[in-house]
């Protein structure tokens, strides 16, 4: 695996982290505006979704970089390492081409909804914006699928 896609995947992941942190943090003050003062925070189911949406995308690399993501091997069990090892490899590669698809028909919708100028009800917020963050995470992520197919490379270690 290259090492700069997995030096980058941590990044994203560090970015997601902090924007779960951050929806954390606003649910909470919005929970407990609604609860004191019955004021919530305007337009906050809005933004815990952008914010969990964007939070996925940019931890689906890591995830792909370590091979976190749930395998069912209840087929698999008794098979060889090297069918296992080719069976990940075509796993990684159809991974690739999905996830490279959403990240192609993600950036294809934000542009289509920027020209109708869609945007939230409540905080009237441009909604291409949430489709072109979720892009560079789902492209990430289609680049570390590619690159294990190819080379079959395995988890890696934690990148510093």
């Amino acid at each position: 695996m290259s090492a700069v896609l997995a030096r980058l995947a941590g990044w994203f992941a560090g970015l997601g982290g902090l924007c779960a942190a951050a929806v954390a943090l606003m649910v909470v003050a919005s929970i407990a505006g609604r609860a004191l003062w019955s004021t919530p925070i305007p337009g906050d189911v809005e933004l815990t979704q952008f914010g969990i949406a964007l939070c996925l995308s940019l931890c689906l690399p890591w995830a792909q970089v370590h091979r976190a993501n749930i395998i069912v091997d209840f087929f698999t069990q008794r098979a060889s390492a090297p069918t296992l090892r080719a069976l990940d490899r075509v796993g990684a590669l159809l991974l690739a081409l999905m996830v490279g698809l959403l990240a192609w028909r993600t950036a294809v919708g934000a542009l289509a909804v920027r020209e109708a100028h869609e945007a939230t009800m409540i905080l009237d917020l441009p909604m291409w914006w949430t489709y072109a963050l979720l892009a560079p995470g789902l492209v990430l992520t289609a680049l570390v699928a590619l690159v294990q197919a190819i080379t079959g490379a395995g988890p890696q270690k934690a990148v510093p």
